[in-house]
């Protein structure tokens, strides 16, 4: 029984053994199993780690690079900002009224004292002062010039498309040959004229149909620069000075002196209108094309032909050409006619300087709304121009009688072509 006891006790304590060492066992594979998935996991975490430290060392490069190119924009931004603000400084500077001279600042050429220039300033000063009674709106102040013997040399020794007329016909080794009967007649009774101061009924529409024909066939820029060569000639009278250089250095100042305050500025001639063009191109004398009135003759396209305007239509093959054909004298009560057939309205100052600018004259002061003036020059001085006292003093006695204010070219101006201009 004993050994019976002990032998199931020995089972029985190998079998707890067992149990231990199975217990054991079992809970170690289970331990090993969880080691083995936290470091798999664990691994699993360093990788993702990795990647997001990657990461965030590629947006910190990103961050940084767009950092710099976000300053260096802003540099860019601040730099064009600066010169932007400069630029529009500079079209502020540009695009300003020019500041308003003194009518005595602006008409210095012109003699301490004389009347027409104190009646001038006078007349600016009332008509442009807001509020006053004799106030014109700036859309109102129109003026009108007569352009030979009022801006520009008159004689020498006559009219400038007088003396280019003459030119064509006898002189230009181009056309001599070929110029008509009626064109070196006309030009004969210019070159009598000139020699001897005889006059010519009809002369004027004369010339006129003869400055058309001698040029016909030209296009516009072609008679431009016919007119460009011409003015590059000498003055045949005086000193120092071309063709295209005859301007009145104090009636220039006159045009600079309106303009400033608000005029607005025709040249309303008796000369043909391209000639007077020509003559004003690239000159001192501010005035447009668009505001150059003058006689006229037919211009006609290039394919035209004989046919009549109403039945042609202009092609992109074509030219302005002249025609040949002349249509009108702008002198005396033609002037008055083309002022409302082109500008429209009354103008409110007339300058001129004989008989033919007259009827301009009277229609500007007459019945007109606002206050209103007329100068007329006189070509008095006969040192400096080639003056006529007849002339003048007839002139004088014109305005006395009219109320028109004469203009003493001897009396009134310091100089008239400048310095270094002499007559020979």
């Amino acid at each position: 029984m004993k050994s019976r006891g002990t032998a199931i006790a020995i089972v029985l304590l190998c079998l707890a053994l067992a149990a231990v060492s199975i217990f054991f066992f079992v809970d170690h594979r289970d331990s090993g199993a969880k080691i083995e998935a936290l470091t798999t996991e664990a691994a699993g975490k360093t990788a993702q780690i990795e990647t997001l430290t990657a990461d965030v060392t590629d947006k910190a490069a990103q961050i940084e690079t767009l950092t710099a190119d976000v300053t260096d924009k802003a540099a860019q931004i601040e730099t064009l900002t600066a010169d932007v603000t400069d630029k529009a400084a500079q079209i502020e500077t540009l695009t300003a009224a020019p500041a308003k001279r003194s009518g005595e600042e602006a008409l210095n050429l012109w003699t301490e004292g004389a009347q027409a220039k104190a009646e001038l300033i006078a007349y600016v000063e009332a008509v442009t002062t807001e509020g006053g009674p004799d106030y014109i709106p700036p859309e109102d102040r129109i003026a009108v010039f007569d352009l030979d013997g009022t801006l520009f040399c008159e004689t020498d020794p006559n009219y400038f498309d007088y003396t280019l007329l003459l030119y064509r016909v006898t002189e230009d080794p181009d056309y001599v040959d070929r110029a008509s009967d009626f064109e070196r007649e006309v030009a004969g009774k210019i070159r009598t004229q000139n020699e001897t101061g005889e006059s010519f009924s009809g002369l004027e529409v004369d010339h006129g149909k003869a400055v058309a024909s001698a040029f016909a066939g030209m296009t516009v820029e072609e008679f431009e620069n016919y007119i460009q060569a011409f003015k590059q000639l000498p003055m045949p009278g005086y000193e120092n000075m071309k063709r295209g250089e005859g301007f009145y250095l104090p009636m220039l100042q006159v045009v600079d002196y309106l303009q400033e305050n608000g005029f607005t500025v025709y040249v309303v001639s008796g000369t043909d209108r391209l000639i007077v063009r020509g003559i004003v191109k690239d000159s001192p004398l501010n005035v447009p094309k668009r505001q150059i009135i003058g006689s006229d003759e037919l211009i006609i396209a290039t394919g035209q032909g004989d046919t009549d305007g109403l039945n042609y239509v202009y092609t992109d093959q074509d030219s302005l050409i002249l025609a040949g054909q002349f249509i009108i004298k702008n002198l005396k009560m033609n002037k008055v006619a083309v002022i409302i057939q082109e500008i429209g309205q009354q103008p409110v100052l007339s300058f001129g300087n004989s008989t033919g600018d007259s009827s301009m004259a009277e229609y500007v002061t007459s019945g007109n709304k606002y206050r209103s003036l007329a100068f007329m020059l006189c070509c008095d001085d006969t040192e400096r121009e080639n003056g006529s006292v007849t002339k003048a003093d007839k002139m004088v006695a014109l305005c006395e009688e009219y109320g028109w204010v004469p203009v003493s070219m001897k009396n009134d101006w310091t100089t008239i072509y400048g310095e270094g201009v002499t007559r020979k």
